[in-house]
């Protein structure tokens, strides 16, 4: 028996949206309050619901609690994280060495999460032509987890600066086993109004406008969707002193 479909209220999308514009890549505003279990199972679940190429629903969630482990993870960043500042020219590193890239020593929870790519067998529907659509349903995951963090006031932060080998010998990760995303989680003391990086400098959200595109690459030739794209960016979210609000 088939039910209507659930429709949502003008304050739901509302509240959606302001999660959305509101969810930041917190790094330095932890602070030392557990997470309760059951907000934990709630954000679990809704990332557990996120949508999935042949349904495979190939992830896990490796939860890291032990001030041992999380102090190792940290020794690891550290490494990786004075070879990636190498790799940008003198003025850069400067800029880069003043960044908080990571919350690792003061979130009270890692989780990292991985993709199993062999959970439904050799030949996956939907994976048959596009072979990564797999580990994109686990970024889909993380997203959903980082929503319904935001959604309760819960901070994440993603670090991607590991050598993925190192960090899998660590966690005893199993070989085949890929390595999507690295979060730190925990309560906070703030949210900034803007991400770190536009906020300090690094670099500032590209105009939407510049990256749609109409039938053909390149192509960004519209009469009205530019306008409203503007329009609604800033019925969305309001404050005209956010500089994600300037094109």
């Amino acid at each position: 028996m088939s039910h209507p479909s659930k429709t949502f209220s003008k304050q739901a999308s509302k509240t959606l949206y302001e999660i959305i514009f509101n969810r930041r890549d917190v790094r330095g505003e932890f602070n030392n309050k557990p997470i309760a279990d059951e907000v934990l199972a709630r954000l679990l679940i809704a990332a557990h619901h996120a949508p999935s190429v042949g349904f495979m629903q190939p992830w896990n969630f490796l939860l890291i609690q032990q001030e041992t482990q999380r102090t190792a993870v940290h020794k690891l960043f550290q490494t990786a994280n004075e070879e990636a500042k190498q790799q940008f020219d003198s003025e850069r590193q400067n800029l880069y060495q003043s960044l908080k890239l990571e919350g690792l020593l003061t979130s009270p929870l890692h989780i990292c999460v991985t993709c199993d790519r062999n959970r439904a067998g050799p030949v996956v529907l939907g994976r048959t032509h596009m072979h990564d659509t797999d580990l994109y349903s686990t970024v889909c995951a993380v997203q959903n987890f980082w929503l319904a963090a935001r959604a309760e006031n819960i901070g994440v932060g993603w670090v991607s600066i590991f050598h993925e080998a190192e960090l899998k010998k660590l966690l005893k990760i199993p070989q085949e086993i890929h390595i999507i995303a690295y979060l730190t989680v925990g309560h906070v003391n703030s949210f900034h109004q803007t991400p770190d990086l536009a906020r300090k400098g690094w670099r500032n959200r590209l105009n939407l406008n510049d990256l749609v595109m109409h039938d053909e690459w390149n192509n960004h030739k519209n009469n009205n969707l530019s306008d409203h794209i503007q329009s609604q960016l800033e019925r969305l979210n309001p404050d005209p002193k956010n500089p994600e609000n300037k094109s």
